[in-house]
């Protein structure tokens, strides 16, 4: 277990599975203690009971099984309350506070005031959470890549990206998997004369290494080395049309980070 100092929060990043990260988020300020994305209970309470601390809610980002499995276990050991998309409410175990994104834009609890972004295209419900200069974002963006579009178009896709792009260069990207290196190694090979790509892989390298996280990555970070928000660069386009082979047609960023996530998918 990690712990990220905030102003008015501390952040502990758990990691479960093979490659998950469940976040504990402890209000400074109330009682209120939140948990992003439980994919197992176990860890949790384990972690929870070391802390002494009690989580007051569980925060998803999306429906699927590897963030949401803990949910019931956690409802019933500590009396929480869930909070998800009110789209996905059928597919979210346990959900008590289900928000009718967009129109509910924000959410108070406690001395926090939580953010609600709407950002389909890894899943359609996926939505991600901004507290401060911190950012929970699940599964749509990860340290230099970003998820898979199982049921969202690329349109979408890119949508959120540049959603999430135009937060604060210092917001903290908290993301549900550490995949950062076999992200870096595509990144490499599609932007190979990038000299901040180049050391954040001896950075992040050497991190795993140690057995320490990529994650928290920063805003700033994933923009300057981040294949998939590489297209709002317009240098990084004019470089990208020049080499690709593809089509004679001048692609568009849209274009690009399409092209970019289906070489990825086959990667």
């Amino acid at each position: 277990m990690w712990t990220y100092q905030h102003q008015r929060f501390r952040v502990y990043q758990i990691p479960v599975l093979r490659d998950n990260y469940v976040y504990i988020i402890e209000d400074c300020h109330s009682e209120v203690v939140l948990v992003v994305d439980p994919s197992l209970a176990e860890p949790i309470i384990q972690s929870c009971n070391k802390l002494n601390i009690t989580p007051t809610h569980i925060i998803n980002t999306h429906h699927h099984w590897d963030h949401t499995d803990g949910n019931l276990e956690l409802v019933q050991h500590f009396h929480c309350e869930v909070v998800g998309n009110m789209a996905d409410a059928q597919r979210i175990p346990g959900i008590s506070m289900a928000m009718d994104v967009p129109s509910q834009p924000s959410l108070t609890l406690g001395a926090l005031e939580l953010r609600i972004l709407d950002v389909p295209g890894h899943t359609l419900g996926h939505i991600a959470y901004v507290i401060d200069d911190a950012l929970f974002c699940g599964d749509t963006l990860f340290g230099a890549g970003c998820g898979r579009l199982f049921e969202g178009t690329p349109t979408q896709m890119w949508s959120s990206l540049q959603q999430l792009a135009a937060l604060d260069d210092a917001t903290q990207v908290y993301c549900a998997h550490e995949y950062t290196l076999p992200n870096l190694r595509f990144a490499r090979n599609v932007d190979a004369e990038n000299t901040i790509l180049k050391q954040r892989i001896h950075t992040d390298t050497v991190s795993r290494r140690q057995k320490q996280p990529t994650i928290p990555s920063s805003i700033a970070l994933e923009k300057q080395t981040n294949p998939f928000l590489r297209p709002l660069d317009a240098e990084f386009c004019a470089a990208y049309n020049q080499q690709s082979a593809a089509t004679e047609q001048h692609l568009q960023p849209l274009d690009i980070f399409t092209e970019l996530r289906q070489r990825k998918n086959k990667w």
